[in-house]
């Protein structure tokens, strides 16, 4: 039972190494890919030349019970232009919140001009600001649009109609009314509001002042040109996102939508999810999404899109309303919403409770195992409010579930502390019965009974911290109010790694360090309170498994190197607690504790090394 006890030990170890190992071998490297191709597309954003250019066109089938809504189609290439150039093609309405910044176009009333107040590219404040959605003729078109779609109705607004606008500022408590007459008997009002955080309110209304009845479709999309950088993890979802009714969460990467049938017009794949109820369709990235929103309690369709235009994609995720008949002389309104902005918990929550916005919580990835990832979000952002730094936030939470499964973690010590006392019998029992393998296990179950010894109580603690481990990777990974966290000193991003390396001297030589080797302050601590924890223990008694064990914090220190450095924070705390609390169970216990003679043992042992060799 001491090797079992041994083997699974061993086991747990080479699954974290195999888990840690991915990490560091495969979703590193990508993240880094990636972080540096979305600096270079910052880069270049100012000057970068158009890759196409369009407007919205009815489909042939619009007037189909389940045609799709309008798409973007080729509308004829122009020059290169620049972000800032691409927003003088229209007159503008300025948009100004508290946390957005940007314009309305009036030439198509779409909300395609978005940045973010309070969120910057890199920790310092003076790095550009984010830009969420952009218009068409820049590098990067990414846009929110309303309107209707049906046959026989005339003329209907559409990427080139010019609306009126009754003034110049979209801001919290001053909509905006827009207008436009078909010139056939419809006149089309559109009123945007807009809350003090990412909410767009719309109410399109139409009002019907020819002689006969038209039928309309009212419908709302948000479309994205060119398939943008992406992470690559699996433990996160970019691209197009919705809940459909009980059909529930879709989550479709921008290479799965190009994998669907063809649907609506030529050149574009999709699937769409008729008579639903309830839910919201965008596109997400890993911290920032646009989403639309239809009134929740009437049915629509929604669709997940994707178009080729020339060598650009175009996503679109879309969701269009019911037919609604409006008789002469009368009027008919639909109102949708448009999210537009950073995936913060609490807003996001905040919304799906007071809007009654189905599962809207959802946006935000928290995984299969959320009933660990949303707790421990709870717990850090509840801590954050008293200490206002998460990084204490993890060390206080850490304590409490140290305090919390104490009972459990006590028993294994106390056990792994019987242990040691029984050693020399356990020895004595392998000499005596070294050629009867089931004598001596019979031997050591019966010395287990006697001493009250739970042979595997001692995996406790490190089965106990694996989920521990990944529900706060999770949350440091997903969550934006993780990024650009402070700690203290150097660590002014708990999302990224340790910016330190000791292959510079921490920063003291005048060079970057390369990143295959990068080891901050952080993981070498880490590493140090994983050796000192292990050294507590005596070393196996098999030599292989004893020299596994001694390479551990030095494989450890290297893979987490990579990781987030609050991630490795919790690590090294997590550790000096649990020698703390090892070290008073075992001097309780009346059994010694093996640190310092086994790092003695160490140097012991190199020194007969080196004398052998000199021999």
């Amino acid at each position: 039972m001491g090797n079992d006890k041994t083997n699974m030990f061993v086991a747990i170890a080479l699954s974290l190494v195999v888990l840690l190992g991915w990490h560091y071998f495969v979703t590193a490297p990508a993240s880094e890919r990636q972080r540096q191709a979305a600096q270079s597309q910052t880069a270049q954003q100012p000057g970068a030349p158009q890759t196409a250019d369009g407007i919205p066109a009815p489909s042939p089938r619009e007037g189909s019970p389940n045609a799709p809504v309008p798409g973007t189609v080729p509308g004829g290439a122009q020059g290169p232009v620049s972000r800032e150039d691409a927003l003088t093609h229209s007159a503008r309405v300025r948009l100004d919140t508290p946390a957005l910044y940007g314009s309305i176009a009036l030439k198509g009333a779409r909300i395609d001009d978005v940045s973010l107040k309070n969120y910057h590219e890199t920790v310092s404040d003076e790095s550009p600001r984010i830009v969420l959605l952009s218009p068409t003729g820049s590098q990067n078109p990414y846009y929110a649009e309303f309107g209707w779609v049906g046959a026989n109705a005339g003329p209907l607004p559409n990427g080139d109609t010019v609306w009126k606008a009754d003034g110049d500022l979209l801001a919290p408590g001053k909509p905006l009314t827009l207008s436009w007459d078909n010139g056939q008997g419809l006149v089309f009002k559109r009123l945007i509001a807009v809350d003090d955080k990412f909410m767009f309110t719309v109410r399109d209304e139409v009002e019907n002042t020819s002689s006969n009845p038209v039928t309309l479709y009212p419908y709302s999309l948000v479309s994205r040109w060119g398939k943008p950088h992406t992470q690559g993890y699996y433990v996160l979802h970019e691209g197009l996102i919705g809940v459909l009714g009980n059909d529930g969460l879709q989550e479709y990467t921008y290479d799965k939508v190009a994998k669907e049938p063809a649907y609506g017009g030529p050149g574009t794949l999709g699937k769409a999810w008729t008579n639903v109820t309830g839910g919201w369709v965008g596109i997400t990235d890993k911290y920032w999404a646009a989403a639309a929103i239809p009134e929740q309690d009437k049915p629509f369709t929604g669709a997940f899109t994707e178009r080729t235009d020339g060598a650009t994609k175009v996503y679109q995720t879309s969701v269009r309303g019911d037919a609604v008949t409006v008789a002469p002389n009368a009027s008919s309104a639909t109102t949708q919403r448009l999210f537009a902005g950073a995936k913060e918990v609490n807003q996001i929550n905040a919304y799906e409770r007071e809007l009654g916005i189905k599962q809207f919580d959802l946006m935000i990835d928290w995984g299969w195992f959320w009933f660990l990832t949303k707790p421990m979000f709870r717990a850090l952002d509840f801590f954050f409010h008293l200490a206002g730094n998460f990084g204490v936030s993890i060390l206080l939470v850490t304590l409490i579930l140290k305090i919390f499964f104490l009972p459990i973690a006590n028993r294994s010590y106390v056990s792994m502390a019987k242990m040691k006392a029984v050693q020399p019998e356990m020895t004595s029992i392998r000499e005596r019965y070294k050629d009867d393998r089931t004598k001596q296990q019979q031997a050591m179950m019966e010395l287990y009974k006697k001493e009250k010894i739970n042979p595997v109580a001692g995996c406790w603690p490190v089965l106990i911290q694996i989920p521990v481990f990944f529900a706060l990777y999770k949350v440091l990974f997903i969550t934006i109010e993780m990024r650009h966290a402070p700690f203290f000193g150097w660590i002014q991003d708990l999302a990224a790694p340790d910016p330190t390396s000791i292959v510079n001297l921490f920063g003291l030589l005048p060079f970057a360090a390369p990143d295959f080797i990068h080891l901050g302050v952080w993981p070498i601590i880490m590493g140090i309170t994983m050796f000192v924890q292990m050294k507590m223990n005596p070393a196996p008694p098999d030599p292989v498994q004893a020299q596994v064990f001694a390479f551990m914090p030095i494989v450890f220190t290297f893979m987490l190197g990579s990781f987030p450095a609050g991630l490795v924070i919790y690590w090294a705390w997590n550790n000096t607690l649990s020698v703390i609390q090892q070290y008073i169970i075992m001097r309780r216990n009346g059994v010694k504790v093996e640190l310092w003679d086994n790092i003695r043992g160490m140097f012991k042992r190199g020194d007969k090394k080196a004398a052998a060799t000199k021999g």
